[in-house]
């Protein structure tokens, strides 16, 4: 007889659980039930992004009256891990996890899988050589990332004719959002306009004051750039800052390009600052209990489920700016 799961008593401090440990290559099975104890480890809450999103997380759980164990990383990877082994300690029946980094927190994801407890990455995915989607963790749901690059330097090249010399602001160093719109837009840069050239590349942490001050460095660096992309709004608003204190005009003397779409990004656009966003929708509440509740209930959840995301231009961005986050 095949053996696809076995128990194993775990005994501490004279008491015992019993966890049920998946066959290798096996998600963890979640049972039916009206409602779960849940929990959602959140990477930052310092940018308006991060806040829609846990929002939208808490409001949902209240909604179908989940229990809801919240934890905020506060941008350490470190206390990230440590976050979700302490869920596990917990019992949670299932984690949402918004990983900061790739390879850390793949690991976190094993520790689950090990203690029998299905998880979604939402927002940013794990390393795929470290943990599975659909093996070790449920799915990724979130942005096609790569996209996103490619979307930002298609509009940049359009507005420019192709040319202009270019400050790039990189996300967190490790994180699949920073790795892959990178990609994106550099691959799409060196693909369809030999005449521009990235002068600088610099992680700004996707944090709104770091990328002020490596904006800063780098436009004093690199006093003929034209142009300067952004991994977020957070630090394309802060190179915008960077811009204006150096006695330049942002949207004029340089162009700024950015990656979520967050109303402040939005209102610089109105305002002429900001060139373009490229949405990166942050409420995954809802969507992401379907997703929990379908895997209960047998439905077969696809490993990768891409959010569609808008554009944002001076074309249209009046509309959005009454809903914007």
């Amino acid at each position: 007889m095949l053996i696809t799961r076995r128990h194993v008593l775990i005994g501490t401090a004279g008491a015992a659980s019993f966890l049920v440990v998946p066959a290798f290559g096996q998600v963890p099975p979640l049972k039916k039930k009206d409602h779960y104890k849940v929990g959602f480890a959140q990477t930052e809450s310092n940018n308006p992004w991060r806040l829609a999103q846990t929002a939208s997380m808490k409001d949902e759980a209240a909604k179908r009256g989940d229990q809801l164990v919240y934890t905020d990383a506060a941008g350490s990877a470190a206390k990230q891990v440590a976050d979700v082994n302490s869920m596990i300690a917990q019992g949670v029946d299932f984690i949402f996890l918004a990983p900061r980094e790739e390879k850390p927190l793949a690991t976190a994801v094993l520790n689950a899988k090990k203690a029998g407890i299905p998880v979604l990455a939402i927002d940013r995915d794990l390393d795929q050589a470290i943990a599975k989607r659909g093996q070790d963790y449920l799915a990724f749901i979130g942005s096609n990332f790569i996209q996103e690059g490619q979307r930002v330097a298609d509009w940049t090249i359009a507005k420019t004719g192709g040319k202009g010399k270019i400050i790039e602001l990189e996300g967190t160093i490790g994180s699949s959002p920073a790795n892959d719109r990178k990609k994106g837009f550099d691959d799409t840069i060196k693909a369809k306009a030999p005449d521009m050239v990235i002068l600088a590349s610099q992680s700004g942490d996707f944090a709104r004051d770091k990328g002020r001050q490596v904006a800063e460095t780098l436009l004093q660096a690199h006093p003929d750039a034209t142009i300067v992309y952004g991994h977020n709004d957070e630090m394309s608003l802060g190179a915008i800052a960077a811009i204006e204190a150096a006695g330049k005009v942002a949207g004029k003397d340089i162009l700024v390009v950015s990656i979520d779409g967050e109303k402040d990004a939005l209102q610089a656009i109105a305002d002429g600052k900001l060139g373009c966003s490229c949405e990166c929708n942050p409420r995954f509440g809802p969507a992401a209990f379907d997703i929990l509740y379908k895997y209960a209930a047998g439905e077969t959840i696809p490993p990768s489920i891409i959010n569609p995301d808008h554009f944002y231009d001076a074309s249209n961005v009046a509309a959005a700016l009454p809903t914007a986050y």
